[in-house]
């Protein structure tokens, strides 16, 4: 299904998108399209209970509503025009008289992504009914989406005001990944369904990917991270950095540890101005790494599974240095820490093709001692765009790599190299029975994209071998 330009988000939707976090848009009437969906999730959860990952093959109708051409816009805006939906996807039950959930951040389904402003996914929240602030809807705090914390996660000591996501059956809402959010209390005597998915781009942006008229950052209202905005919005518009030259003023070094995160975004991305600060930030960027070593894995509000760390200031602010910082990160990567050498793979891959200088040393890292960093480095190739011959066999071995969360970002990888990696298809057949079921749907992406005739028969029948009919019930077997 194409998408047209008149559904694509205006330059002034996707500032506020980079400044709140999140947008809605409306999907259009289809006759009883949502009370259909919202009647098939009744029955499936009085007969069946939750079915989890399976909710879209066991109400396959839902799929109608991401194609609707103003969510696809919305998302071909946000995420390029291969973005694809992510195999993990629930559908939450707020019943009447639940109390709400305390403000969190959502995990990478079991992946060990780092968080960043430069978003690489996206929530979408859709309600099959209508939706009042009665009814428990999800709730959302306002740009606070690059922050590790927030003044308390339970709501009632939480200083930030959030925001209540209300409106007809068909609204969906999609929102920086990285967003705090929570189910809010239902007072009503009516059930509040909201059908959460999860979609990724492929690739970096090298051109907006909306209706952009506008080179401006011409934000609707005051930012207290303007640095990270306007950083946002050039990435997405595809614009080359290569570091500033600007002399920094009224920045003070130890503001980089101030207890008051804001003043440490802040101070970060404006020494990323003056390259001569390069040595400084790569300093910083080590220590706040380090520092954060013991909560890496923990299970915090923002962490909620101990998998997805949110960066220092220090590290964010690097990649958006472009080349120049790349000779130092470089030297990062050699760290004796691997802690270390996985946040400058990951900075690195923050920059896109920018850091094409990096590719080779990122090769060498895919055989790190460290899971995480053969990960990171793994993810960073795909970033710059790796896809050369030098490049691949490293790929191709990693497919096989004992650590799961390895093996899925090799797949990655080989969405994005065509036909060069039919090397790899035998191996990614075996991964269609990967022990991690997200495994099995990213080897299944990757010979779908790969697309040469075996790639394509192995697929297709792997899927016909486990089609679902979304008929057949307990209750009518046949």
């Amino acid at each position: 299904m194409t998408t047209q330009n008149n559904h694509l988000l205006t330059d002034e939707q996707i500032q506020r998108f980079i400044l709140d976090g999140f947008i809605t848009v409306q999907t259009e009437a289809i006759p009883d399209l949502h009370g259909k969906i919202y009647d098939e999730i009744e029955t499936v959860f009085e007969k069946e209970g939750n079915v989890g990952n399976n909710i879209l093959p066991r109400v396959p109708r839902i799929q109608q509503v991401f194609d609707q051409p103003v969510v696809r816009g919305a998302l071909t805006s946000l995420l390029g025009p291969d973005y694809i939906m992510n195999p993990h996807r629930h559908c939450h039950l707020n019943p009447p008289g639940s109390g709400g959930q305390s403000w969190h951040k959502d995990c990478y389904v079991f992946d060990h992504n780092i968080r960043h402003p430069r978003f690489q996914w996206v929530l979408a929240f859709y309600y099959p009914q209508d939706t009042t602030i009665e009814m428990g809807p999800s709730g959302v705090i306002p740009r606070l989406q690059n922050y590790k914390t927030i003044s308390d996660p339970n709501p009632d000591e939480t200083r930030e005001p959030g925001y209540s996501i209300c409106g007809d059956a068909g609204i969906v809402t999609l929102m920086h990944f990285d967003s705090w959010h929570r189910a809010t209390p239902n007072v009503s005597s009516n059930k509040r369904y909201m059908l959460k998915f999860q979609f990724t781009r492929l690739r970096e942006p090298l051109c907006p990917a909306w209706n952009h008229r506008e080179e401006a950052w011409t934000p609707p209202d005051d930012d207290a991270n303007p640095a990270v905005s306007r950083d946002v919005w050039g990435w997405m518009r595809g614009e080359a950095v290569n570091g500033g030259s600007e002399a920094v003023a009224d920045v003070k070094e130890e503001d980089l540890f101030d207890e008051d995160e804001c003043v440490r975004i802040n101070t970060a991305y404006a020494l990323a101005n003056d390259r001569t600060s390069i040595p400084l930030l790569v300093d910083a960027m080590r220590r706040e790494t380090l520092s954060a070593l013991e909560e890496t894995t923990a299970k915090t509000a923002d962490n909620a599974h101990g998998t997805n760390p949110t960066p220092g200031a220090a590290a964010r602010a690097l990649s958006t240095m472009g080349a120049s910082a790349i000779h130092a990160l470089l030297e990062a990567l050699e760290d004796d820490h691997w802690w270390v050498r996985a946040m400058a793979a990951d900075v690195i891959g923050r920059m896109g093709p920018a850091a094409h200088a990096a590719m080779f040393s990122l090769v060498e890292k895919v055989g790190d001692d460290h899971w995480w960093v053969r990960r990171n480095a793994l993810e960073a190739l795909r970033s710059i765009g790796a896809n050369s011959g030098e490049v691949l066999p490293a790929v191709f071995a990693a497919v096989k790599d004992p650590d799961y969360r390895v093996r899925r970002n090799a797949a990655l990888v080989l969405c994005n190299v065509g036909e060069a990696g039919d090397p790899a298809v035998n191996d990614l057949i075996d991964g269609l029975e990967d022990e991690n079921r997200y495994n099995r749907f990213y080897a299944g992406l990757a010979l779908r994209r790969i697309g040469t005739p075996r790639a394509r028969k192995a697929l297709i029948d792997e899927l016909f071998a486990a089609r679902w009919c979304a008929v057949t019930t307990a209750d009518d077997l046949y």
